[in-house]
């Protein structure tokens, strides 16, 4: 490539910074291409997705299920984690003077 960076003009120097910010971006990607393919290629060989080694990250929290916290007395299937409004039940127990620490399981 040969340049004498010292005979260039400032504008020629920008232009060409500008430039090499673009393909530094774009082999980033390339990179990041093959690396995917690669660790992909390596799950696969023992019988896995890459999804599944990783715990699929993007997937976050959605579909998991808090774990009860609360459990009516007079009906033990009914419970509730103490997310979200109040069931009807803990409202009815709560004006019966129950304490809320009474329905904890």
């Amino acid at each position: 490539m040969g340049f004498d960076l010292n005979k260039m003009s400032r504008k020629e120097l920008l232009e060409l910074r500008d430039k090499i910010e673009i393909a530094l971006k774009d082999a980033e990607q390339r990179e990041r291409q093959e690396a995917l393919r690669a660790a992909e290629k390596a799950a696969a060989q023992f019988g896995f997705s890459l999804a599944e080694l990783s715990g699929d990250a993007r997937r976050g929290t959605k579909g998991t299920k808090a774990k009860p916290k609360y459990r009516n007395p007079r009906n033990p299937e009914q419970t509730w984690t103490g997310r979200g409004r109040k069931p009807q039940w803990i409202h009815d127990a709560l004006k019966n003077g129950a304490d809320i620490s009474d329905l904890e399981i």
